[in-house]
């Protein structure tokens, strides 16, 4: 089994986890909002600082990269991933994800010697190995990339650009028409 086709078993499981009309709301807060967390003003602080935020978008591409397919930022998921953290998780969800992200960087930087978002290559693959197999599932660094691997997976196949185009899901197949004449059942009788 390829990786893409793994994916994508995954993502189909993973989508039952949020109802779809919550992953709907959060696609559409993030195109229409054009992802305030990830532009933060005055009245609303930054769920990410800019060392996380590039940590983040160097992970998910990492986990879903470009390929014959667009990568997991390609399509928006660092968007959609500031309106989850911001709006449907808890404080204590929100510092699990950020702590997560530090304790990746930090993995990094000891086994490379770099931050995540530098590394390319070998070394990333040899840090991502590291990530995806860790020694003691309850690490920092793999709890939170269990989380983030689980939040770019999720957002990327339930992206309305990954459903139409990748999967080539037909949401409503055919064209709807309210108006359509009905047939009489039993040639115009009641029965």
């Amino acid at each position: 089994m390829q990786r893409r086709e793994l994916l994508k078993a995954a993502a189909t499981a993973a989508a039952l986890t949020l109802l779809p009309r919550e992953a709907r709301a959060a696609w559409a807060k993030a195109l229409a909002d054009a992802a305030p967390a990830a532009m933060p003003s005055a009245a609303q602080p930054a769920l990410f600082s800019t060392a996380q935020r590039a940590t983040l978008s160097a992970l998910a591409d990492a986990i879903i990269p470009r390929t014959e397919t667009p990568s997991a930022t390609d399509v928006g998921v660092m968007a959609w991933i500031d309106v989850i953290a911001a709006d449907y998780y808890t404080d204590a969800d929100r510092r699990a994800l950020t702590t997560g992200l530090d304790a990746i960087d930090a993995q990094a930087r000891a086994i490379a010697g770099q931050p995540f978002a530098a590394l390319t290559g070998d070394t990333l693959t040899l840090v991502m190995n590291a990530l995806d197999t860790p020694y003691d599932r309850n690490a920092p660094a793999a709890r939170g990339y269990s989380r983030v691997k689980g939040l770019v997976i999720h957002g990327y196949f339930t992206s309305e650009r990954v459903q139409r185009d990748v999967l080539k899901t037909e949401i409503m197949p055919g064209r709807f028409d309210g108006a359509a004449d009905m047939p009489a059942r039993n040639g115009g009788r009641d029965e």
